[in-house]
């Protein structure tokens, strides 16, 4: 069984009402048929654009290769039309995700769509379908974007130009008009059938898939010359379906390396954000560094191979630079991009500071000239100022010292300064990454998980009159008493009563119990609230203690 949108289907029933034909192509079959949820929906169709645009005529096309945009919104026909002109205008630039067309980067960003949602009053969620008519493709002199696209009415010539064979199936669905009138209103999407579905597989596809493998369309020197970004998303593909790469693919991948360096380096960093966040981060890494495609990604990484740890690093596993640094993003905890690339590269400054060999060398500072390199390098691949700054900060101070008997709560107040409470967290996951990096069993030590307590009982505001709904100002106006120690006597007073009552922290009833107050023994009842004070803060430490396993 499928879910489908019924949105889709009743975009289908449209051009087949027309007589056009209508298929699921690339990624959306290759998911459906891995039995995953397809995160986009793709089709190709026999109609021109021209055609698109008489049965859509606010969809939007401002290309000349195929791809036409059309608003879910436009699909209902009881829905009210919007204006064309509150869209933003769309500039296409070429499709990072499987080279088949041309489409905007920018519809997958959140903040764009949110804006063009907002401007058009169409819902929050991603609301386009994306269909592109049958096409042949010319020479590709940029190795980027096809020099001619010429219009087919056959589907085999659009397949035959796409990047591997798992992306290379179509699926059309039958009795469309059938399984709509079986939808509930309302419902957004709908169970199909596999018998519903027509599976189109010119180039064994189905075959790939169940055997795990990516492989182009036909021959890997072609495919790649047209699109030389899918070589890096070869691998991409790879390491997200934890697929291996056909034999002959690869070999052409490192023969053409070179030519990475006519694709944008916008469309790498986001494929290289895509491996990162995969689940196999480090795998991807490696088959680039050892298809060569990381030399015009992150060079720096070539010196690290060969440089040799230190100390406890140095007979382990782990006992290169490189080692090291791949081994700590597959073992980082955190699902965070800035993370796992500050786990990947914390490193990367060790070869420019290595002083003396073997055993007993250092890098001192590596921490430093290590965020300077990440700087230049998160820059150079256009990631984001926020993700650049976050990655830097963490790399900067991954080195960051505690111990237990020697740093106290003005230390640990000076890394949250430096660091930011907020960042604390992935500074702590960067540290346990470079821990198990290094070989070292234990990911959370005694040690660290004291920091975590330190951070915590610091960053907590303690049991404090600061917690009253008034203050001294409060009660020299409402007793009209001049300042003496008495105003502090009663805080502490009222303090204690509302750990006890707190339902009772409310103004007009603490005034109303000063004027009661000032006119008792406040010596006596201050120090017994002192005393109370002193043991809720005791308590409250040992309830952070016990969280992270110290004494």
């Amino acid at each position: 069984m499928f879910k489908i949108p019924v949105n889709l289907l009743k975009l289908i029933s449209k051009f087949e009402a027309e007589n056009f034909e209508v298929f699921l192509v690339g990624g959306s079959v290759r998911d459906l048929l891995l039995e995953k949820q397809p995160e986009d929906w793709d089709l190709t169709t026999n109609a021109k654009p021209k055609e698109i645009l008489k049965i859509f005529p606010n969809a939007k096309y401002k290309n000349d290769f195929g791809t036409v945009l059309i608003p879910e919104k436009y699909i209902n026909e009881t829905v009210d039309k919007i204006k064309v002109s509150n869209f933003k205008k769309i500039q296409f630039e070429s499709d990072q995700r499987s080279g088949i067309y041309l489409k905007t980067r920018e519809l997958h960003s959140k903040s764009f769509n949110k804006e063009v949602c907002q401007k058009s009053n169409l819902p929050k969620e991603r609301s386009f379908f994306e269909i592109t008519t049958y096409r042949k493709e010319g020479f590709y002199k940029d190795k980027r974007r096809p020099d001619e696209v010429i219009f087919t009415d056959k589907l085999k010539d659009d397949l035959k130009r796409r990047d591997f064979t798992i992306n290379a199936l179509a699926m059309g669905i039958k009795n469309v008009d059938k399984l709509l009138k079986k939808t509930k209103l309302k419902e957004k999407k709908i169970q199909i059938n596999k018998k519903e579905f027509v599976l189109v597989d010119q180039f064994k596809g189905v075959d790939d898939l169940k055997n795990k493998i990516i492989k182009t369309v036909g021959k890997a020197g072609n495919r790649i010359e047209e699109d030389a970004l899918r070589m890096i998303r070869a691998i991409r593909l790879a390491v997200q379906l934890n697929f291996k790469i056909e034999k002959e693919t690869f070999q052409t991948i490192k023969n053409k390396k070179i030519n990475l360096k006519y694709v944008s380096k916008e469309r790498i960093g986001e494929e290289l954000k895509k491996m990162i966040l995969s689940n196999q981060p480090a795998r991807g890494v490696d088959l680039l560094v050892k298809s060569g495609l990381m030399e015009y990604i992150i060079p720096e990484i070539k010196i690290t191979i060969k440089v040799e740890q230190n100390r406890h690093h140095y007979h382990g596993p782990y006992n290169t630079v490189y080692k090291h640094m791949l081994a700590s993003l597959e073992k980082c905890p955190s699902e965070k991009f800035e993370v796992r690339m500050a786990a990947f590269l914390h490193d990367i400054g060790k070869p420019g500071t290595k002083q003396g060999e073997g055993f007993k060398s250092s890098f001192h500072n590596h921490e430093y000239l290590g965020a300077r390199m990440v700087k230049k390098i998160m820059e150079r691949l256009k990631f984001s100022r926020k993700i650049v700054d976050k990655t830097v900060l963490l790399v900067k101070n991954h080195m960051f010292y505690y111990n237990i008997d020697e740093v106290g709560e003005a230390g640990v107040r000076k890394v949250i300064r430096k660091v930011g409470l907020e960042n604390i967290s992935d500074l702590i996951d960067v540290r346990i990454a470079d821990r198990l990096g290094s070989g070292v069993p234990k990911a959370v030590p005694y040690k660290l998980r004291h920091f975590k307590f330190m951070v915590e009982k610091v960053s907590q505001d303690p049991v404090s009159v600061k917690q009253l709904k008034i203050n001294g100002s409060d009660l020299i106006k409402k007793l009209k008493i001049k300042p003496s120690p008495k105003i502090g006597a009663i805080l502490d007073v009222l303090l204690m009563e509302v750990i006890e009552k707190p339902k009772q922290n409310i103004t007009e009833s603490l005034l109303k119990r000063a004027e009661k107050l000032i006119k008792e023994d406040l010596n006596s009842l201050q120090r017994t609230a002192k005393n109370k004070v002193k043991t809720e803060n005791k308590k409250l430490e040992e309830k952070i203690k016990s969280k992270h396993w110290v004494k």
